[in-house]
């Protein structure tokens, strides 16, 4: 089955992962058309809006995105890419699978962790007003619908993958009507699912005992600024952000990306470790139905790493963005 799928490259090392990852799966056999859009620092340099309407019409169109690092400023410029296209499209899950890889040090062994964020509100929405000179307020916005909604994909996501158990992580005990309504309705879903353990923590303490013992968690549910936190912490646990996958989902549409930067320092010297794409597209792969091939260029990627071929500097090899390609694609045949 052919498929047609919008592409952001991105910027900063995106365009080298990006095309490492595009050569790994059609080496796999993927029948696609690529809709190549662009976002962030790429558009801007063209006089276009960080987020240009062609680009959003595209996932709209195809529902399916495949996207590399975008820069975002700090401080200045635009607002982030990112932010804006879970708000355009509504993709109000994040999905980022954590599970430890043979090959890639890290303090921990068979970590197999979900961290399911919500994507649309509370205090990463970044609704912020200057009360007077020098006062600062940031709103924190909380709602019914989209906590439950999140908290349905959670457990629908326990279902669908096996899973045994959803962890709501809030601070209830302090913010009693805002991370209080996200607990509720956290409550009130897992009525649906008996067969699916459901408990709580609060944030604070859910990260000592993630650092003490990941092994004790499956799936992870936070809100948006929560979510943001622990998903690089449960990462960092893993060997980095570097070979971790992401998704951003909604009805219908969804966007599957390197939840890395861009990392301009090295951008152009073929450096770049493309896994973390490449485990994005491999979500993507099962997303779209292709379960079979999905299943392949993870092994070929798994085999790669754990014997080290060509693997790049940062997870203890010597090779280079291409030659990692090369690597997973021979194996591929």
């Amino acid at each position: 089955m052919k498929h047609e799928i919008t592409l952001i490259k991105g910027d900063g090392i995106g365009p080298e992962v990006a095309d490492a990852v595009l050569r790994i799966l059609d080496c796999a056999g993927l029948e696609v058309d690529w809709d190549v859009q662009i976002a962030g620092e790429t558009a801007v340099q063209q006089g276009l809006h960080p987020l240009p309407e062609a680009t959003l019409d595209s996932i709209r169109r195809t529902k399916v995105a495949l996207k590399g690092p975008v820069t975002t400023p700090i401080g200045k410029g635009f607002t982030s890419v990112n932010v804006g296209l879970r708000k355009a499209l509504n993709l109000y899950a994040n999905l980022r699978p954590a599970r430890s890889l043979e090959g890639i040090e890290s303090r921990y062994q068979d970590v197999d962790l979900v961290v399911v964020r919500e994507n649309t509100e509370s205090l990463y929405s970044g609704l912020e007003h200057e009360v007077v000179p020098g006062v600062i307020t940031s709103l924190k916005v909380i709602t019914e619908v989209a906590s439950t909604r999140v908290a349905r994909f959670a457990f629908e996501y326990a279902v669908a993958h096996g899973r045994k158990r959803v962890t709501a992580v809030h601070k209830a005990n302090i913010m009693k009507l805002s991370d209080g309504l996200f607990l509720s309705c956290f409550q009130k879903v897992a009525e649906e699912y008996p067969d699916i353990q459901a408990d709580d923590r609060i944030i604070d303490a859910l990260c000592m005992h993630l650092v003490k013992d990941p092994k004790q968690f499956d799936v992870l549910l936070l809100e948006n600024l929560y979510g943001d936190i622990v998903s690089d912490l449960t990462a960092g646990l893993v060997g980095g952000l570097g070979i971790v996958a992401g998704a951003n989902i909604g009805i219908g549409l969804s966007v599957f990306e390197a939840v890395h930067g861009s990392a301009p320092d090295i951008a152009g010297q073929n450096v770049a470790n493309p896994t973390a794409l490449l485990q994005s597209a491999v979500l993507m792969l099962r997303h779209i139905g292709e379960n079979e091939m999905a299943g392949r260029v993870e092994s070929a990627m798994i085999d790669a790493i754990a014997k080290r071929d060509r693997t790049t500097r940062d997870i203890g090899g010597d090779g280079s963005t291409s030659a990692f390609a090369d690597a997973v694609c021979e194996r591929l045949g």
